[in-house]
């Protein structure tokens, strides 16, 4: 069976209460389960893994990204999209193509949040649409896949 791996970056535990006017009002099990019935319908068993720890994301991406049954990674790597080279480099790493993820629109909030140190290395990027951004970086996995 093909493998879908959604994994998020720090903070995005706290998703129904922090910062609402800018992250919404779902948590994000309310954002992730819809995912999960969606890839099953598609024959695609969908994993989530939520850390706020830098190493244990760049581990998973590394366990992920190099198994032959995983057709795609949708990534919310918070905070560390703008900091972390690391990040970029576990990307770079691995064959499994990744979509970078943000509910928000990065580049219409601080300056600092303008710029993606992962962005070059990622399929590529969907931001700004709320959940629906997951929704459609998992339309854009499915559709390579012929389904």
């Amino acid at each position: 069976m093909k493998k879908i791996l959604i994994l998020n970056g720090p903070n995005l535990n706290l998703l129904g209460q922090r910062q609402p006017d800018i992250y919404g009002s779902q948590t994000l099990n309310d954002i992730l389960s819809p995912l999960i019935d969606n890839c099953l319908k598609h024959d695609i068993e969908a994993t989530t893994v939520q850390s706020n720890h830098e190493g244990v994301l760049i581990d998973t991406l590394h366990q992920w990204g190099t198994d032959p049954d995983c057709v795609g990674i949708i990534f919310n790597a918070g905070a560390y999209t703008h900091t972390s080279l690391a990040m970029a480099d576990a990307i770079r790493s691995i064959k499994t193509p990744v979509i970078e993820v943000h509910l928000s629109n990065t580049a219409a909030r601080e300056e600092i949040r303008h710029c993606s140190m992962i962005a070059p290395v990622c399929r590529g990027t969907i931001a700004g649409f709320g959940a629906m951004s997951y929704k459609l970086a998992l339309m854009a996995i499915i559709d390579t896949l012929g389904h």
